[in-house]
C-alpha cells in the first residue's frame, strides 16, 4: 500500500528495558493506541504503518525516547499519558535543560512529564512563591520536593523546611495516641517518602539531625522567620486563612515558597474558611507570587486515577 510509511528513531544512550517496559508492554501499548507496528532492535525504534498514523506515533514515541533518556522508568500509564498529549495538541517542548532536575547522590533525573508540570517548575523557577493547585496525582508535592532538594544541593538556600496543617479539623492533636511526634508523623509521612525518593535515607536522617532539612506542622512557624530557606506548606487547602496569612509572613531574607492544594479535598467543617481559597481571591498580580494550575491531564498515577477524579467532578457538577 503506498499509504504505508516507515519512521525510525534512535535510541542511542536510552535503557532499552526502561523503554520498552516489562515484556515489551509500552511498545504493545504504543501499537495499539496508535495503529502502528513498533519494533526496537538495538538503537533504533521502527515505526511502521499508514503515514497520518505513523506521524503521530513519531511525536508521541520521541516523546518517550526523551523520557527514557533521563532516567525515567516508563509504563504504559505513561504511554497513555503522552497519547492523551499528543491528542490535545499539548504534547509541545518535551525536555528542556532547565526543568531538569538532576538529584545529587542517586543518579537519577526527574524531569516533568506532561505540560502542566513543565509550567508548575518553570514557575517554581521564576518566582519566590509559586501557589500549585490541582488534583491528586499530579505531582504538586514531589516536584516541589525535588526543586526544594535540587536548590539546597547548589547552595542556593540552607535549608529545607516542609510543613502540613497537621490534622484536618484545626490541629487538635490532643485525642490522638503517642507523644507529639507519634501524633504528627502520620499526617508528614507523605513529606518523608518524597524525601527519601529523592535523597538516600542516611543523608535525610543526617539532614533532619542537623535541621537543614525540617518536617514539622504548620502550627509550628508561628512566631519564626524562615530565612535563606525553600519552604513548602502541603494540602493547604486545610490550613485556615489566619494559618496561611501566619506562614505567608513568615518568610525572610533569600527564602522561596511553593504552596501546594487541591480545593477539591477541604477538609475543613466550613469550606470557606481555606486559606488556599482566600489566596486564589487575594494574591493574583502580585509580583513574585505566581499560580499554577493542574488538572486531570497533568495525573501521572494509574490511568484509573484520571478517571476517577473526572468522574467525580463530573457527578459535583450535576
Amino acid at each position: 500500500m503506498s499509504d504505508e510509511t516507515i519512521q525510525r528513531l534512535s535510541t542511542e544512550g536510552v535503557d532499552p528495558l526502561a523503554l520498552a517496559g516489562v515484556n515489551d508492554g509500552n511498545l504493545v501499548e504504543l501499537a495499539k493506541r496508535l495503529g502502528v507496528r513498533v519494533s526496537l532492535r538495538g538503537d533504533t525504534l521502527t515505526l511502521h504503518g499508514p503515514q497520518g498514523a505513523v506521524e503521530r506515533a513519531t511525536q508521541v514515541a520521541q516523546a518517550l525516547v526523551d523520557l527514557a533518556r533521563v532516567g525515567e522508568p516508563l509504563d504504559v500509564n505513561d504511554v497513555d499519558r503522552v497519547v492523551s498529549e499528543e491528542s490535545l495538541g499539548t504534547l509541545g517542548r518535551e525536555m528542556d535543560g532547565e526543568y531538569k532536575i538532576i538529584l545529587p547522590g542517586l543518579r537519577r533525573v526527574i524531569a516533568p512529564k506532561t505540560a502542566g508540570q513543565r509550567e508548575y517548575l518553570h514557575a517554581i523557577a521564576q518566582h519566590d512563591i509559586v501557589i500549585g493547585i490541582g488534583p491528586a496525582g499530579t505531582g504538586k508535592t514531589y516536584l516541589a520536593v525535588a526543586a526544594a532538594v535540587d536548590a539546597l544541593a547548589r547552595k542556593r538556600v540552607r535549608r529545607i523546611i516542609l510543613a502540613r496543617p497537621a490534622v484536618e479539623a484545626g490541629e487538635s492533636l490532643g485525642f490522638l495516641p503517642g507523644d507529639l511526634q507519634e501524633k504528627v508523623d502520620p499526617y508528614l509521612r507523605p513529606l518523608y517518602d518524597a524525601l527519601e525518593d529523592m535523597m538516600p535515607r542516611d543523608r535525610v536522617q543526617k539532614a533532619i539531625e542537623t535541621r537543614t532539612i525540617e518536617i514539622a506542622p504548620l502550627a509550628y512557624m508561628r512566631g519564626r522567620t524562615l530565612s535563606d530557606a525553600f519552604v513548602i506548606l502541603d494540602e493547604a487547602q486545610n490550613a485556615t486563612g489566619m494559618q496561611m496569612k501566619m506562614f505567608l509572613t513568615r518568610l525572610g531574607v533569600n527564602s522561596r515558597a511553593v504552596i501546594t492544594g487541591d480545593k477539591t479535598q477541604i477538609d475543613l467543617v466550613n469550606r470557606e474558611d481555606s486559606g488556599l481559597l482566600q489566596v486564589e481571591r487575594i494574591l493574583p498580580g502580585i509580583e513574585g507570587i505566581g499560580f499554577c494550575y493542574l488538572t486531570d491531564a497533568d495525573v501521572v498515577r494509574h490511568r484509573l486515577v484520571r478517571d476517577i477524579i473526572r468522574a467525580y467532578a463530573e457527578d459535583a457538577q450535576g
